[in-house]
């Protein structure tokens, strides 16, 4: 019996079937089968009850199952320790990352740390849809937005503030906007999310507040193809400052209203548990801290934020 195939019985304990458990971890159905059958082979017990269309755990497989779970725990908290002691840094990084800050920012920093630690490799899963780390197969995910989930364990990477924003071509044809009202003569470009549209934009100027729904052209759920159509003049936008940032220090985009403030938001490194903290994982978080901190700085003075 491996080690492996422990890991293997609790994903299909979870699961209840071995071939998305399988699926999860990345290997044949054929592998994960051999795993389960390892393992009852050595207990000597069946540890699952199977049929032709349902997998349930056996009353041998409840009393061993949370034992399984917690020596395994033991040993990867034993391992860390270690790795911290010695300072190795290894192992798989898999990573969530929205879509416009994981392909246009945090993927070059990815790629500074892999040539910094060698031994380290990654799996980056790109998407803006949110991350169920028991059913996804991630350590970690870089997202906008405090964790809502009490079980999940978080290092706040910095605020960030929203900007209305637009490009040189597009304010050329069209007025610049300098108020609120001014945006409903405007083609907003929005972005959506689980079929929710967000267009009605809310700001605030001192202790007032201006709420305007508009209208728009084009809507997508993916927010890296919201920012080309800004950049390509096709409308006014609402984005991160950091999924602009590029665009705003090149002059390919222009904030503006700037009086008028939107609601900013946060950037959280999370993870499942605390004891999914690696030194890798504390490493990302302070290189997401010094880069995120540097481009904000520069925004800052150049006035876009």
């Amino acid at each position: 019996m491996l080690l492996e195939d422990l890991q293997v019985i609790l994903k299909v304990a979870e699961f209840r079937s071995i071939t998305a458990a399988a699926t999860n971890l990345d290997i044949r159905t054929a592998t994960a089968s051999a795993a389960v059958k390892r393992v009852e082979a050595y207990l000597g017990v069946e540890i699952f009850v199977r049929s032709t269309r349902h997998l349930r755990l056996s009353s041998a497989g409840e009393r061993y199952l949370p034992q399984c779970e917690e020596a395994l725990k033991i040993l990867e908290h034993a391992k860390v320790n270690m790795q911290e002691e010695l300072g190795i840094i290894d192992g798989e990084i898999r990573i969530a990352l929205s879509s416009d800050l994981g392909r246009n920012l945090v993927t070059p920093w990815l790629d500074e740390f892999l040539f910094q630690y060698p031994n380290v490799s990654l799996r980056s899963s790109i998407s803006d849809s949110n991350i169920d780390f028991y059913r996804d197969s991630v350590d970690m995910a870089l997202r906008y937005g405090s964790p809502t989930d009490q079980n999940l364990y978080g290092f706040k990477i910095c605020d960030v503030p929203r900007v209305v924003c637009a490009s040189p071509s597009y304010l050329a044809e069209h007025n610049t906007p300098t108020h609120p009202s001014d945006l409903l003569e405007h083609n907003a470009l929005f972005y959506q999310l689980y079929d929710v549209l967000q267009n009605e934009w809310l700001f605030s100027n001192e202790e007032t507040t201006h709420k305007v729904k508009l209208k728009g052209n084009r809507a997508s759920n993916d927010g890296d193809l919201v920012r080309r159509w800004c950049v390509a003049g096709k409308g006014v936008a609402i984005k991160s400052s950091l999924d602009m940032s590029d665009d705003l220090l090149a002059g390919r985009v222009l904030s503006i209203m700037q009086e008028y403030k939107t609601a900013p938001t946060e950037l959280w490194l999370v993870c499942p548990s605390r004891q999914s903290v690696t030194p890798t994982v504390r490493l990302l978080r302070d290189l997401f801290r010094d880069k995120t901190k540097a481009i904000l700085e520069q925004l800052n003075e150049i006035g876009a934020i």
